[in-house]
């Protein structure tokens, strides 16, 4: 469908969404959607991760798995270029809550 579109049928597609969206927001959504998409990645690529080095814990007691997992911080990964939003995730520790 999109390869059928004819030159001045783009520049119309073109021309709204510059009228509905306006020249100054064009930028920012571009951005943003750009962000999402490497987050997006980032995320998929770490739950794939999660799921190879689950697969091997799976042989051990569930008291190391829960020592390993208590031994190692979990970390909030940052999209590339953007180095404000890393963080160590903190968890209330649920033993000591009534």
């Amino acid at each position: 469908m999109i390869g059928n579109l004819k030159p001045l049928e783009i520049v119309l597609i073109i021309v709204v969404i510059l009228l509905l969206f306006g020249a100054k927001k064009l930028p920012d959504m571009a951005r943003s959607l750009g962000k999402s998409a490497r987050i997006l990645k980032s995320e998929a690529k770490a739950m794939k991760k999660d799921d190879d080095t689950a697969a091997p814990a799976a042989d051990q007691p569930a008291d190391a798995t829960a020592q390993q997992q208590a031994a190692a911080p979990r970390t909030i990964q940052a999209s590339p270029g953007d180095v404000t939003s890393s963080r160590p995730v903190t968890e209330p520790n649920r033993t000591t809550q009534s």
